[in-house]
């Protein structure tokens, strides 16, 4: 199971100093793969510590022991040549400084990490002037008829000071490097200008290319002529232009991909309305305490986790928890921080405030999946730990086999130098990250947290699913599911059975909405949840009417309640033998029976006159999800601790034909491994604790996110959405991002397999290597952007019960 950790610069309540305690460093100066296997490596040499550095967000997640010094860590990472903090703990819900800023590994390296506004504005000013400096130098390079007499001195004096002030970077962090006795990216740039620019003013001063006249034709092939030598100059200027503007569009498209953090963020309210001294007053959001009231009006944003305790409203909860549809709230309704109000004026109790809420865990489990690494990613860090060293061999057995074949030394110089510029070890590091980052992002959107690229991986691979019924494939609470009310004599031919759903009335003396109405008004003395469920049904057919109050409230223990309600006599028991009650009452017991719900007896006057049903319902999606679930090629598997009945009337509805009834939490984690023992690869869905040890033991543990927090932390994915189609919209995500990670790493080592040769044979000039060399990361950036606008493809004949189908919905269709 994925270990999950709090991104605090530092771990919380170590058990003693040789317990593991994560810590979570921002590194800068990471430019590509090799900065990354290197910040790794050096960190993993201390006793008992373990790294894994993400370039794409510039973050180390560390795991070390408690009695090692946080400061240790950072001396570590300075000493490999790179400037590191701690990250700074999100102190809102959702706040987090550092997630907020651009990745902080791309910015300069003209000296430690300082305001990420200064960098950033830094790196556009050396960018813009650069490109000022190198477009005279390209175009009179490359456009022979406005080459003047003397033009290559111009751009020599040009060239140079891109060579030195523009390049700045790369020579500063190759130098470092140097002295580390490590290569980077910056290593290959650094040398490739400073070659092209040495090899340049050795052809003006002593070479011949320096006399007036001289003029250059254009060639985008690298060529020679035996007497003359040529200059480079547009290669000096092309390679540190074309790194520094494909390496800021990277960093823009990046801050792109980790825009849901950002997006958290901005989820939390600043301030809010609470009534203190018997005044309203506007504080700030940290200000407020556990079992505080606050006030919530239209439009505004709800401040924290709380209970409502006075109004009603509609909340809008699409960007906490993906939810599409509003959900209406009233006393005593749970609510999210985050969501907005869309109606009315509320009052909520604070049940929960800072790092305890649900936005601000929601913000833990994205920053922990963004600190993740792939299997595949593992191995492209391993290549790239020795990329960079292997192209400098490259390029200096490049250059000495064609100056030992007799080759021009300028053909020799510049198919080295080649070599140098087209490595890009830049697109194996961002391959898996950037993706990473992507998907996580769009599945917070769409209530769906995974805890890693490991989670992913193991959830393209499941091919069974367990799942537990109550509060998973059903909604946890219970419901009145039918009212049959006895019918009399002259009304049988008529109606046989006056059963009602919702309000519906019978056609008996006593019909089926007065039944409800008097046994909610017997059961309002009453904490048991049959009873909550009856009188909460009977309010909302009440249409704001009150139920009477009864009289001489009696509870008889294991048979039911009784009271004086309107003068009559009504009783509310269990329906014991059936013999003595008309057969339309039989039947409704009996079915109720086979639904897997219980059935209630009604008596009026001491006659029986209606049987309400009371059940858990089913999800509304459940069906389809299950559907779904099969399309996709998984086996689902019915786990619950309720009785046989009840289990198989869900089952039957769902079309589940594998069902584990009466099932404790060890049977559900003993049924977990024997599945795994048979070969199969098992995913867990619950939400309880009893689901807790089943979650631990699966492959992949997915806990629903209005579930305990002993489920949620066994698990691996939380579904955050009270909608169980978020499970197959999470296997596509899996499977989808993978597909993208795959399809970027197949780029990033092919690009290198294609151009390597094609530099080494001297077919590429130095500047079109650098432009493609850009454009290799460019492209793994946008293919992982993609992600972003990812929509379930769901099937446009959806499954309404077994044997039954209906057309989809607009919404559903487009999604």
């Amino acid at each position: 199971m994925a270990h999950r950790t709090s991104p605090a610069a530092s771990a919380t309540s170590p058990a003693s100093p040789a317990d593991p305690v994560s810590t979570v460093l921002v590194v800068d100066g990471m430019t590509c793969a090799a900065c990354v296997g290197r910040v790794e490596r050096k960190l993993g040499r201390l006793d008992g510590v373990s790294a894994t550095v993400n370039l794409a967000t510039g973050r180390a997640k560390v795991s070390h022991p408690a009695a090692l010094p946080v400061g240790d860590l950072v001396t570590v990472v300075e000493a490999a040549g790179y400037a590191a903090r701690p990250a700074e703990p999100p102190a809102r819900p959702g706040g987090a400084a550092d997630t907020a800023r651009p990745a902080p590994g791309r910015e300069p390296a003209d000296g430690p990490s300082g305001s990420g506004e200064v960098n950033e504005r830094r790196e556009r000013d050396r960018l813009l002037i650069t490109a000022l400096l190198s477009v005279p130098v390209l175009t009179l390079s490359m456009v022979p008829g406005w080459q003047f007499r003397n033009w290559q001195w111009l751009c020599f004096v040009l060239a140079a000071q891109v060579a030195v002030w523009g390049a700045w970077p790369f020579h500063q962090r190759a130098l470092r490097g140097l002295r580390h006795g490590t290569a980077t990216m910056d290593t290959l740039v650094s040398l490739g200008v400073t070659a092209s620019f040495a090899w340049s003013a050795y052809a003006l001063f002593l070479g011949g290319a320096g006399r007036p006249g001289m003029d250059m034709p254009l060639s985008l092939l690298p060529s020679a002529s035996g007497d003359v030598a040529g200059v480079y100059l547009e290669a000096t200027v092309g390679v540190p232009l074309f790194v520094l503007a494909g390496r800021r569009l990277e960093a823009r498209a990046r801050r792109g991909t980790g825009s849901a953090l950002r997006a958290l963020a901005e989820l939390a309210a600043k301030d809010v309305t609470v009534r203190r001294g018997g005044a309203e007053r506007r504080v700030p959001a940290d200000d407020l305490a556990v079992g505080e009231v606050f006030l919530v009006r239209p439009g505004e944003r709800v401040a924290t986790d709380g209970t409502v305790v006075e109004g009603g409203s509609a909340l809008d909860l699409s960007l906490v928890t993906g939810e599409s549809r509003p959900v209406e709230v009233g006393p005593g309704s749970r609510v999210t921080g985050g969501a907005v109000n869309s109606g009315g004026l509320l009052e909520v109790r604070a049940d929960a405030v800072g790092s305890d809420t649900q936005l601000a865990r929601i913000t833990r489990l994205v920053e922990d999946a963004q600190t993740g690494k792939a299997a595949v990613q593992r191995l492209a860090d391993s290549v790239a730990a020795v990329f960079v060293p292997a192209v400098i061999a490259v390029s200096v057995t490049v250059l000495g086999f064609w100056l030992g074949a007799g080759a021009d030394p300028q053909a020799a110089i510049t198919a080295a130098v080649a070599v140098l510029v087209v490595a890009c070890p830049c697109a194996l590091g961002l391959a898996t990250p950037t993706a990473l980052l992507a998907a996580t992002g769009r599945g917070a959107r769409l209530g769906i947290l995974v805890s890693g690229a490991p989670a992913l991986e193991r959830l393209r691979k499941v091919d069974t699913v367990v799942l537990d019924k109550t509060g998973t494939l059903t909604t946890g609470r219970m419901n009145v599911t039918a009212v049959t009310a006895v019918t009399t004599s002259a009304d049988a031919d008529a109606d046989a059975h006056a059963r009602t759903g919702v309000g519906a009335g019978g056609h008996a003396r006593v019909g089926a909405a007065e039944a409800l109405r008097l046994a909610a008004a017997v059961e309002q003395g009453s904490e048991h949840p049959l009873a909550r469920a009856i009188v909460a049904h009977a309010r909302r057919q009440a249409d704001g009417h009150p139920l009477p109050r009864p009289v001489r409230f009696a509870a008889v223990p294991g048979s039911g309640v009784s009271a004086l309600v309107d003068g009559e006599e009504v009783a509310v028991t269990r329906p014991g033998e059936l013999g003595g009650i008309p057969d339309d009452l039989r039947e409704a017991v009996r079915t109720a029976e086979t639904a897997g719900h219980t059935a209630v007896l009604v008596r009026v006057g001491g006659a029986p006159r209606a049987v309400i049903s009371v059940g858990d319902t089913l999800r509304p999606d459940a069906y389809r999800a299950v559907e779904h679930l099969r399309r996709l090629g998984l086996r689902p598997v019915l786990a619950t601790g309720d009785r046989e009945a009840t289990a198989r009337a869900i089952a039957g509805q769902l079309g589940i034909t594998e069902i584990h009834a009466e099932a404790l939490p060890e049977d559900k984690a003993a049924l977990v491994t024997t599945l795994q023992g048979h070969g199969s690869r098992v995913a867990v869905v619950g939400d309880g604790v009893n689901d807790a040890a089943a979650l631990a033991a699966a492959d992949l543990g997915i806990a629903m996110g209005g579930g305990t927090d002993v489920a949620i932390g066994a698990a691996d994915v939380t579904l955050v959405r009270e909608d169980i189609q978020a499970l197959p919209d999470a296997v596509r995500l899996a499977r989808h991002t993978l597909a993208t990670i795959r399809a970027n790493l197949v780029w990033a080592f092919g690009y290198n397999l294609v151009t390597l040769p094609l530099a080494a044979v001297g077919r590429l000039n130095p500047m079109v290597a650098a432009a493609a060399m850009s454009v290799s990361s460019l492209l793994v950036v946008g293919n992982s952007l993609r992600l972003r606008a990812w929509n379930p493809s769901r099937p446009r004949a959806l499954g309404h019960g077994p044997g039954r189908t209906r057309t989809a919905t607009p919404w559903e269709a487009a999604s």
